[in-house]
C-alpha cells in the first residue's frame, strides 16, 4: 500500500470525485470512476486511467491520506 497525492473534489454530501494522482513520480490523469463503497479502513474507488489502466484507491479521512493499493502490474505502469 503506497501513500500518493490525489487531487480531488469533494462535494457537499462527502461525495469525492478524484481527479488525478502522482504515484512514483507520474502523473495519472482519471478518465472514469467505477466502484465505491465505505469501509472500516477508509473510503475505496475504483478508477481507470488512459489505457485502460485499473487503480484501486483508498482515502482514510483519519489521516486525510489517499492510498494506493495493490496496482496489477507495477512494472507495466512505469514502463508505459
Amino acid at each position: 500500500m503506497d501513500a500518493i497525492d490525489v487531487t480531488a473534489e469533494f462535494d457537499s454530501q462527502g461525495r469525492v470525485t478524484p481527479l488525478s494522482f502522482k504515484w512514483r513520480g507520474r502523473s495519472f490523469h482519471i478518465t472514469s470512476i467505477g466502484r465505491q463503497w465505505r469501509a472500516k479502513d477508509g473510503y475505496h474507488v475504483l478508477i481507470m486511467t488512459a489505457g485502460d489502466k485499473v487503480f484501486h484507491l483508498c482515502f482514510v479521512s483519519g489521516e486525510d491520506c489517499w492510498y494506493l493499493l495493490q496496482p496489477p502490474n507495477y512494472g507495466s505502469y512505469l514502463m508505459g
